[in-house]
């Protein structure tokens, strides 16, 4: 998954800084206030790629005494720093930009020159999209799209998909503003568009924040994994009832587990150690992205909620 997310990253990384570019160049000519929100787009986007690479690597680094569990986490907390780049640089800036052409409107030089640049940036961005979306499309399986972010633990694919989808929209409004600005002679349009860029822009970070703020905090695994999880423990002979399946995604692909069982009362210690090291393997090989497998031996509790539980355990082990 981590090879997919760097192919579509770079993929967007080298469309967004040929594109913007070719946008400051035809804003600086036109004087076009639409073809400079979207330059600044571009850069915001180009940007965020660095540091999405940049929070693949910190999240690859071997687990030490600080860090226990490693860094995976690291990836999402720079896909929420993205986030909060887009709104406060890209649509803040195009907002003000805007603003500031519709009360003081000028006229757009050699229009022609945005079009031809537009066009462009519409097939590079174009290329990106289709590489974005069809890495999406695999990772998503049988999920519907919305789904698929929903539950997606990897946001650097939804990141780069969001971000690409959001930069086809704002060329289509900016080609639509620039147009509008020269059929009627009213460069007023212009401003509008870079407004409407700078609230797609706010609006694409504040969905991506959400999606990345789950993650960041500690997102179980799907339920579909936790449901398979609970179905290997009851599968073990020495397991009477499993109390309760905890589980935390610490990458995207990084499973932390915390499963409570109760144990059947004759079992020697000996058994008890090869039943906990069975249900950790049987688990592992199972789903490959648990990587880490804690296992207590409580007595049986009533589930009160999702991984939740009336009575506390009185003994515990854990294995690894």
């Amino acid at each position: 998954m981590a090879s997919g997310s760097k192919k579509v990253i770079y993929a967007a990384l080298i469309g967004n800084s040929l594109v913007a570019i070719t946008k400051f160049v035809a804003a600086t000519i036109t004087g076009s206030s639409a073809m400079f929100s979207e330059g600044v787009h571009s850069v915001v986007d180009t940007g965020n790629q660095v540091l999405l690479l940049f929070g693949l690597k910190q999240a690859q680094k071997p687990a030490d005494d600080d860090f226990p569990f490693g860094y995976g986490k690291e990836i999402y907390f720079w896909s929420f720093v993205v986030a909060i780049l887009i709104f406060a640089l890209g649509a803040g800036i195009s907002i003000y930009e805007g603003v500031h052409h519709v009360l003081h409107p000028r006229p757009i030089a050699n229009p022609l020159i945005n079009y031809i640049v537009l066009s462009l940036a519409i097939i590079f961005e174009g290329g990106a999209l289709f590489f974005a979306l069809k890495e999406f499309r695999h990772a998503k399986g049988s999920m519907g799209y919305l789904e698929a972010v929903h539950r997606g633990k990897d946001p650097a694919l939804f990141v780069v998909l969001f971000e690409d989808s959001a930069a086809m929209t704002g060329l289509v409004i900016a080609f639509v503003g620039i147009a509008l600005g020269q059929i009627t002679g009213m460069p007023v349009f212009d401003g509008i568009a870079s407004i409407l860029i700078g609230i797609l822009l706010g609006g694409t970070a504040i969905w991506l924040a959400i999606e990345t703020k789950g993650l960041l905090i500690g997102e179980s695994a799907n339920k579909e994994v936790r449901l398979g999880i609970r179905g290997i423990a009851r599968q073990v002979d020495a397991v009477n009832h499993v109390n309760e399946v905890l589980t935390m995604h610490m990458g995207p692909d990084y499973i932390l587990v915390n499963l409570s069982v109760d144990m059947a009362d004759n079992l020697r210690v000996g058994q008890m150690e090869k039943t906990i090291a069975d249900l950790d393997k049987r688990i592992k090989s199972e789903f490959p992205e648990v990587k880490r497998v804690f296992v207590e031996a409580e007595e049986r509790t009533v589930a009160t909620g999702q991984g939740e539980s009336t009575d506390s355990g009185k003994k515990a082990g854990e294995t690894g």
